[in-house]
């Protein structure tokens, strides 16, 4: 990432435009879901990571109707 610091207005709907070149470098595409917190006097924002739906994993998903869950939990739901 080129640059790592950039001062952007926030518009009469509070929103802000995230650079280009820090988007790309974090791999954020239009329609992508992101995280906002705060942290102490910061706000912050991170890329919404896929994660099972009952449990929380993010490893060995598979995605179902817009939702998604792991592969341990697909199978103790088979169960049933």
């Amino acid at each position: 990432m080129k640059k790592t610091r950039s001062i952007r207005r926030i518009d009469n709907l509070g929103r802000i435009v995230i650079p280009m070149d820090m988007r790309r470098a974090l791999e954020i595409a239009e329609w992508d879901e992101l995280s906002i917190s705060l942290a102490g006097n910061k706000v912050v924002i991170e890329k919404e990571k896929p994660a099972c739906t009952f449990c929380g994993s993010v490893s060995s998903l598979t995605e179902m109707k817009e939702k998604f869950i792991c592969k341990k939990c697909l199978q103790e739901l088979s169960k049933l």
